[in-house]
């Protein structure tokens, strides 16, 4: 074995080594990559439990059109979409529709979060590591997911420049799969 293929082979153990090192730590995961997500193919499972300890499954919810929201108290654009989030969702909850709030503030947080879960028509409750793992790690916010009756998924926000919910995108995207 020559010196680059000595190099080469030190480069690719080191590589495999901290990969393993990160997943054990459960900072990466092949399971957990966003890459997967493909529109029209079964949404990965996602489960909320709410600040209330109640525990809410995607799984449970089929038949339903659910969106799936990752937001925090100290995202402003996140505190501008929630509202109108949750008015859409008290006004079409009757037709079928179900939306699940995932908080990225840090556990210690949550006196804020209950203050603005209690604003809202929706059920909310921080992310855990194994709470929505299809979906990727959360590095942006707001990120939105819409899934359909049949539990595919129909808009995936990782591939939109801003998935932030409008009224106009809500009855484009929404308003017609109810």
């Amino acid at each position: 074995m020559d010196k680059n293929q000595r190099a080469d082979r030190r480069q690719f153990l080191q590589h495999s080594l901290a990969l393993t090192a990160l997943s054990a730590a459960g900072l990466w995961s092949a399971s957990a990559s966003a890459r997967g997500l493909r529109v029209g193919e079964t949404a990965p499972v996602a489960t909320l439990i709410t600040l209330d300890g109640q525990r809410i499954s995607t799984q449970d919810l089929l038949g339903r059109v659910v969106i799936l929201t990752f937001w925090a108290t100290y995202c402003g654009p996140c505190r501008l979409e929630l509202p109108l989030l949750s008015a859409y969702a008290a006004e079409h909850e009757s037709h079928g529709l179900s939306v699940l709030g995932f908080c990225l503030d840090d556990a210690d947080q949550v006196d804020a979060a209950r203050a603005v879960g209690k604003t809202l028509s929706f059920p909310v409750g921080f992310l855990r590591e194994d709470s929505a793992r299809g979906y990727g790690r959360i590095w942006r916010m707001p990120v939105n997911f819409t899934i359909d009756r049949a539990g595919r998924l129909v808009e995936n926000g990782w591939s939109l420049k801003d998935s932030t919910w409008t009224a106009a995108r809500l009855e484009q995207v929404v308003t017609p799969l109810l």
